[in-house]
């Protein structure tokens, strides 16, 4: 079966920045909709057509991928608003914010603790690839027809390029 619209692609990658750097590596198959929300516009395209076995390498510019860096969306918040265990790269969805903190963030947002200070937090609500140009290296693994449900959700549930709150000590985006 070849890649179409509304099917679920199982793949594997390698994701790194345009220097080499390893960012990310699936080596599971891990099945996304195609035609949903699972995967970005620009991999969904090149991924049109291709068959199990097949192998792909992309370079996506900030633009397609996860936008440029905005500092607007960085945000020094009191540290005593925050638990005491909050740690670097600790993440929370705008909606739960505590009570507090800048009015003016967006609530669609969700925050990454990226620096600690002994009185203040510093909030990025960037995505943690915003700005960066990366090299998506695919293997296509297999292709289904994908379900209703998923069909009416727009994904499979995996949802790799949205953030999601990971733990601290995990670096990787899935």
């Amino acid at each position: 079966m070849e890649i179409t619209e509304q099917c679920v692609v199982a793949l594997t990658w390698t994701l790194t920045d345009t220097l080499g750097e390893e960012l990310d590596v699936l080596d599971e198959p891990v099945e996304f909709l195609v035609g949903g929300e699972d995967l970005l516009a620009r991999i969904e395209q090149a991924l049109q057509g291709y068959s199990p076995g097949a192998t792909l390498s992309l370079h996506i510019e900030p633009e397609e991928a996860f936008g440029d860096f905005n500092d607007q969306l960085l945000f020094l918040e009191p540290r005593s608003l925050f638990p005491a265990e909050i740690e670097e790269g600790m993440v929370f969805d705008g909606n739960a914010l505590p009570s507090g903190c800048n009015p003016d963030m967006p609530h669609d947002t969700v925050y990454t603790v990226a620096e600690l200070y002994p009185d203040h937090v510093v909030l990025d609500g960037n995505h943690p690839l915003a700005g960066i140009a990366i090299r998506l290296h695919l293997k296509v693994c297999g292709v289904r027809e994908a379900t209703e449900e998923e069909i009416g959700s727009a994904s499979t549930g995996t949802g790799f390029f949205r953030v999601q709150p990971l733990a601290p000590s995990n670096p990787l985006l899935h």
